[in-house]
């Protein structure tokens, strides 16, 4: 994986992570733990997809700067 895209994940997967964090504390997601005990599938997604691609970034990234 080239520099540029891992880089472009990294990115990308903090922008979900942050979008799921602000969903979390929606009024939506605030009824959906309070009737069912845990956040609105939407959240759950942004902050998993978040996760997944901060990680392989990080990855991506730490590997290119090993090889050389």
């Amino acid at each position: 994986m080239n520099k540029p895209v891992s880089i472009a994940l990294l990115v990308a997967g903090l922008i979900l992570i942050i979008y799921g964090v602000a969903a979390s504390d929606s009024v939506v997601s605030g009824f959906s733990r309070f009737f069912t005990g845990k956040p609105t599938d939407e959240t759950m997604w942004l902050l998993l997809g978040g996760a997944v691609a901060t990680v392989v970034g990080a990855a991506g990234l730490l590997r290119n700067s090993n090889a050389r």
